[in-house]
């Protein structure tokens, strides 16, 4: 089976290089790479063409959705291989891929995870990616959804269902919402966590809140009452969800206590069941990074409950008042949006180099 690997970039400059190097170093070489730069202002097409990628420029950004599907009207690989601008892929990445479908014909696409060894010291950084390997080593094996960081399709499978929404104008839930089409259509997807990436991102607080927030819980949970789809999975396992609600409980009494002194003991008895839930999640922080990490990332997740179940609540609300009354997507889904039209040819710059 002949892989294509796509990258879609916007200003990546500072992480491509690492990107396409890791890509050149695997035991299995891609028959071809297809970097869509997004109307990049930075060196990034630069980067890609110095590298010996196929390039494709947008001549305006149209989101990571809509770079996506251009890279696969280019592609000629029996598998589709994404890949963020700002992972690296291990060595053994696209060989495991490759043998999955290959020992596996009636699977349809499949996802990796982030490695638990992130390149960014910040403590929030270690956090964020920690946790997102540590969520994806414990997810079901017969994956809920589809993850574009390191995903892998059937081109025809790709072709069939239209490719990835291009309603999202900048990097959020287009993936989610791609793997619940997929699973509506009922096609296999599979969670692999020996199909690893490194993820190179530096994440401060601020950004982890506006991310988490605006660009996941907040869309996430309109695709869930959209689809109604809400698995026991990943960051939807009902112990998080448990978790989430003795956050709630924790605040609350401790608050109230200010007043009533008595409610101190069960605001320590939920935040006491709450890291007893997720007891097994600050052991691998212990064993990854100390116990002085484990004991600091204390805080951290239990803010990680409250917005993001607040965040739910605010989108349910959203939903209710706001949302079921447009139309549910404003997904194409003609097979032809994922080919090479004419408006696209006129939108954009194809250099064709060997990788």
């Amino acid at each position: 089976m002949t892989i294509t690997v796509i990258v879609p970039v916007l200003n990546g400059a500072s992480t491509l290089g690492a990107c396409l190097e890791s890509l050149r170093r695997g035991k299995l070489k891609p028959a071809e790479c297809i970097i869509v730069d997004d109307h990049s202002t930075d060196s990034s097409a630069d980067i890609a063409a110095a590298l010996g990628a196929v390039t494709v420029r947008v001549n305006s950004q149209a989101g990571p959705g809509a770079a996506r599907n251009l890279g696969a009207s280019r592609s000629s690989g029996d598998l589709l291989v994404f890949v963020d601008s700002d992972v690296c892929v291990h060595r053994d990445t696209l060989s495991r891929i490759r043998a999955r479908f290959e020992a596996d014909p009636e699977l349809d696409a499949l996802i990796g995870c982030y490695d638990d060894d992130p390149v960014s010291p910040t403590f929030v950084s270690q956090y964020k990616n920690l946790l997102n390997h540590y969520v994806h080593q414990h997810g079901h094996a017969k994956a809920t959804t589809f993850w574009s960081a390191c995903g892998a399709i059937r081109r025809d499978v790709f072709r069939a269902e239209g490719g990835f929404d291009e309603a999202y104008r900048r990097p959020m839930v287009e993936d989610i919402q791609f793997g619940y089409r997929l699973r509506r259509s009922g096609h296999r997807i599979a969670l692999d966590g020996t199909v690893q990436v490194k993820h190179l991102k530096r994440w401060t607080l601020g950004k982890l809140l506006r991310c988490d927030i605006f660009d996941r819980a907040l869309p996430w949970t309109r695709l869930i009452l959209e689809y109604g789809q809400l698995p026991n999975d990943l960051n939807l396992a009902v112990s998080q969800r448990i978790s989430a609600l003795l956050a709630w409980i924790s605040s609350g009494c401790a608050v109230a206590a200010l007043w009533w002194p008595a409610l101190l003991a069960p605001a320590f008895l939920a935040a006491a069941g709450n890291v007893f839930l997720n007891r097994k999640f600050f052991r691998f922080l212990a064993s990854r990074r100390g116990w002085p990490f484990a004991a600091g990332a204390l805080p951290l997740h239990f803010l990680y409950y409250l917005y993001s179940s607040f965040a739910f609540a605010t989108g349910a609300v959203l939903y209710l008042l706001i949302w079921r009354r447009k139309p549910e997507s404003q997904h194409l889904r003609s097979t032809e949006r994922v080919g090479s039209s004419r408006e696209e040819e006129a939108a954009m710059e194809h250099q064709t180099v060997g990788f």
